[in-house]
């Protein structure tokens, strides 16, 4: 584990560093070596997700902007699963796009037929909760373990795959949350988005990695947030992958909602980026899982503490 956050001269207490990763400097790193000499992992999430219509309520925060339920949220959600699924897996399929499914558990029960379309495709899943309509504002340590535990066993349950990762539901967390899933075996979070590489994560037992996941380029913020047409929306994957391979050593992901990208009118132009990138050469296309795997086991993992402990010696001093 890397060491703590070293704080400016004349810093108050609550403005250090809350130390989840030690800082290391874009410019100073060894560029990661992908198998096969590719210059850029490149991994697609679908978001697999089960939102209820009429969810407990939480204090903390409400599941839907109206008064529930909220038919009109839970129908347009509810096309992901019904019809845009099926769309963006065929495409991905392709392609030779394999998923990283962050997966609402509870889809096992709600929809085992879109889970084991994705098993049999070869996706690998992991965790996003239970339901993407509660939240883990508020819960207490059994609450949270019981999460990680029913997320664990329904998985196995349903597909014999033991999950690595973890997206907290909604992105809802607890000071707790990354140590709670390292100690359950949890390889890698998708929870912090600090980097375009993987990191270590300080946690108190295990190793846990910051696998590189998006805001930026997840379809949520393209087409909610910066209110992009489809075709702005491609070409910003295809930038942002280009700059990618271009630098080297670095991790695309590519968050996606089945309700968004799996609409008639954005599917034909999200093809046209996977077309882009498997015929560009320089990507490893991949699973996330895979690049945990490939981070631990090349000894990426241990460089990037070691250059973490490095870098804080050096500012100490």
């Amino acid at each position: 584990m890397t060491g703590g956050p070293v704080p400016a001269a004349g810093m108050r207490e609550g403005e250090r560093d809350p130390g989840l990763y030690g800082f290391r400097p874009w410019r100073d790193r060894p560029e990661i070596a992908w198998p096969d000499g590719k210059k850029v992992a490149v991994w697609v999430s679908p978001n697999l997700e089960f939102y209820e219509i009429d969810p407990p309520r939480n204090p903390h925060r409400s599941s839907w902007p109206r008064v529930h339920p909220d038919v009109v949220g839970y129908g347009h959600r509810d096309y992901g699963n019904r019809v845009a699924h099926w769309r963006m897996a065929e495409v991905m399929s392709k392609h030779g796009f394999p998923g990283s499914v962050s997966l609402s558990v509870a889809m096992c029960q709600h929809m085992p037929e879109i889970v084991a379309d994705a098993d049999a495709r070869g996706w690998e899943f992991f965790s996003h909760g239970i339901y993407n309509t509660r939240y883990s504002y508020g819960m207490d340590e059994a609450q949270e373990r019981a999460i990680i535990e029913d997320s664990i066993r329904t998985v196995r349950e349903a597909t014999g795959q033991t999950i690595k990762g973890w997206l907290a539901p909604a992105l809802t967390h607890t000071p707790r949350t990354l140590d709670l899933i390292a100690e359950y075996g949890l390889t890698y979070t998708c929870d912090l988005y600090h980097d375009d590489r993987p990191n270590p994560v300080n946690v108190k037992s295990g190793r846990l990695i910051s696998m590189p996941y998006s805001l930026e380029v997840n379809d949520h913020y393209g087409f909610f947030v910066y209110n992009m047409s489809p075709r702005e929306y491609a070409d910003t994957l295809i930038r942002q992958y280009d700059r990618l391979a271009d630098e080297g050593g670095t991790v695309m992901c590519i968050p996606l909602h089945a309700y968004l990208i799996g609409q008639p009118h954005r599917i034909g132009p999200f093809e046209e980026v996977l077309r882009h990138i498997a015929a560009d050469g320089r990507a490893w296309i991949t699973r996330s899982g895979d690049i945990a795997d490939h981070f631990l086991a090349s000894g990426g993992y241990a460089a990037a503490e070691a250059d973490c402990a490095r870098y804080a010696g050096e500012v100490r001093a």
